[in-house]
């Protein structure tokens, strides 16, 4: 799963995500949160399936 990407609402385009961690929202669903390569002092978000949750957590390993 290289090359991890979500949209960044402050700098309103898509940019790949740093440091990318897997969190579990209140009603289940797994989403990635990070930093933007572009602009590492915000955060960005991505509800991602279970698949990709899985992969997420095996490059953090």
């Amino acid at each position: 799963m290289e090359g991890l990407t979500a949209y960044c609402l402050a700098l309103r385009r898509t940019c790949e995500i740093l440091e990318p961690s897997v969190v579990t929202l209140k009603n289940g669903r797994k989403a990635v949160r990070g930093r933007a390569k572009d602009a590492p002092q915000y955060t960005v978000f991505r509800i991602v399936s279970d698949s990709e949750a899985k992969q997420v957590e095996s490059m953090r390993s």
